[in-house]
């Protein structure tokens, strides 16, 4: 890597700015990336999650539509890294155990976990500061949710 890429890729990282909603569907977007494509159960979850939450009460179907869109293409082009970074930068405390519940619900929605989804859960719940028995709780609870 020449220094022209990493004075690039820094300012690729700088310029990716979420505000808190962005952040919130970034995590639930990256979760269910994880396993490298996105099945269409896990695309309706994530709309419809989404959509029923206070938080995305006031965005119209093309705002929510454009919005992951525009994730997607930072996840494509930038990576997840910088995506989750960007996300974890903005995403408020109080949303954080939500953001797992529902990441966690998201990522159970085709009835499966792959390798990576695991992971990058056992890789969140640390990032997002939630304790161990909090990320088992969600997750048993999740689980009994998804499992009809």
């Amino acid at each position: 890597m020449g220094l022209f890429d990493k004075v690039s890729q820094t300012r690729k990282q700088a310029d990716v700015t979420l505000g808190p909603a962005e952040a919130f569907a970034a995590i639930a977007l990256i979760a269910v990336a994880a396993d490298g494509y996105i099945t269409d159960s896990e695309s309706q979850a994530i709309s419809m999650t989404l959509s029923r939450m206070q938080l995305f009460r006031s965005y119209p179907n093309d705002v929510m539509r454009k919005m992951l869109e525009r994730l997607l293409n930072i996840l494509q082009k930038q990576g997840v890294e910088v995506l989750f970074n960007a996300a974890l930068a903005t995403l408020p405390d109080e949303l954080k155990e939500t953001a797992f519940a529902v990441t966690t619900d998201i990522a159970l929605a085709d009835g499966e976990v792959s390798e990576e989804e695991e992971q990058l859960l056992n890789d969140l719940y640390g990032a997002l500061g939630i304790t161990e028995e909090m990320a088992l709780k969600i997750i048993d609870v999740m689980l009994i949710k998804n499992k009809g």
